[in-house]
């Protein structure tokens, strides 16, 4: 069998080790340290905007740290895209919160504001003004942030990105990440960069951060006892796990290069192939990492399906794998608020993701494209 080609796998840059060793020898060995203060200022140069982030042990941390810090308790309601991975909605129920899920548009596959905006008004006709709103950066293309966050301020609700996928992605110049109040990284092992697992909150204010760092930490009261005023967390990143993260922060431009230009490499790979659409950038405002490349198949045009094609690529060990189903059609949240009309869905039932990591070879992109072109009979 031919060896596997992976959706996104880590690809290390060569001094990770580097910092690592550092950590060993001067034996910072712990959830602080050089590598933790080191891979946070990276980050806030890297993002700018004056951003102040806290390094923490995932994405799914950030967010719910996020959460917490917006205010959200028991019974509250929080707007949340539909059209994304469990992690972005997980984190409400931790607080005892209740999810509103709200379609995507189809330029962005990200959430609608108009679908957003019909959610608010009735939710506060019914007596319940959402506490915050977390929009998604699919696949690293960026939402529309203008008409979202022009929502958000109408209603005064706090506005929180999941920028999980999306570290190198920009809106109109703008790093995704840094319009909300909140804004969540993931440094997952299939991320644009990796610490093996990890992730980060930029915030606004360095208030914001030290409040992130100190519930993060158990929320240890400042006393020469052990005390707490506060539910706190164990959500620190770890000084090892950093140290990778700074070794990544040095190829993170190469690594955003790499990435589109697996995307290029579709977009010339379906070009001539009636039914198929790569999920591009709709205009110049939108500049995407294209964490993932994805595709459309229309089964009216092509005769087979997006799962037809999938299966295909098995045959071949190659993995690609369907778009995010739906979080209003997942079991766990059946019951929640659902706005919109069928966008997700139908993105989901003819949407694929295909290989996209920057560390593809030439050998592995012309067993792609075999797989591909045998399959439409090219």
């Amino acid at each position: 069998m031919n060896s596997k080609i992976w959706l996104s796998s880590p690809h290390m840059g060569g001094n990770e080790q580097k910092y690592i060793n550092e950590a060993f020898a001067e034996n910072w060995v712990a959830p602080l340290g050089p590598n933790v203060n080191g891979f946070e200022e990276d980050l806030e140069k890297f993002l700018g905007q004056d951003s102040k982030v806290a390094a923490l042990s995932a994405g799914t941390a950030a967010l719910h740290l996020a959460l917490v810090e917006c205010g959200v308790e028991y019974g509250d309601e929080v707007i949340c895209q539909s059209m994304t991975f469990s992690a972005s909605a997980n984190p409400i129920a931790y607080c005892g919160g209740i999810p509103v899920f709200v379609d995507s548009e189809p330029e962005t596959w990200n959430m609608c504001p108009k679908a957003l905006k019909e959610a608010i008004e009735d939710r506060i006709q019914k007596g319940k003004k959402p506490k915050a709103i977390i929009v998604v950066h699919l696949y690293g293309m960026p939402a529309k942030m203008d008409e979202i966050i022009a929502v958000a301020k109408e209603f005064n609700i706090e506005l929180i990105e999941d920028a999980a996928e999306a570290l190198g992605s920009t809106y109109k110049n703008q790093p995704c990440g840094t319009f909300g109040r909140f804004g969540i990284l993931s440094f997952n092992g299939n991320k644009i960069i990796t610490t093996s697992g990890g992730g980060a909150l930029a915030c606004k204010t360095q208030e914001d951060k030290d409040k992130t760092v100190f519930l993060s930490t158990q929320a240890r009261d400042n006393a020469p006892h052990y005390q707490h005023s506060h539910i706190g967390f164990n959500y620190r990143m770890s000084n090892i796990v950093a140290g990778i993260g700074r070794g990544q922060m040095e190829v993170l431009k190469d690594r955003v290069e790499a990435r589109r230009s697996m995307h290029d490499f579709y977009v010339d790979l379906f070009k001539n192939i009636d039914g198929v659409t790569v999920f591009s950038e709709s205009s110049s405002d939108f500049y995407s990492n294209h964490w993932l490349s994805a595709i459309i198949v229309d089964p009216s045009i092509v005769g087979k399906t997006r799962e037809d094609l999938r299966l295909a690529f098995l045959e071949d060990n190659i993995e690609s794998r369907p778009l995010w189903k739906p979080m209003h059609l997942q079991p766990i949240f059946a019951n929640a608020p659902y706005y919109g009309t069928n966008v997700s869905e139908k993105l989901f039932g003819d949407g694929l993701c295909l290989p996209s990591g920057s560390n593809l070879s030439e050998d592995e992109k012309v067993r792609i494209a075999k797989v591909v072109n045998d399959f439409f009979g090219n």
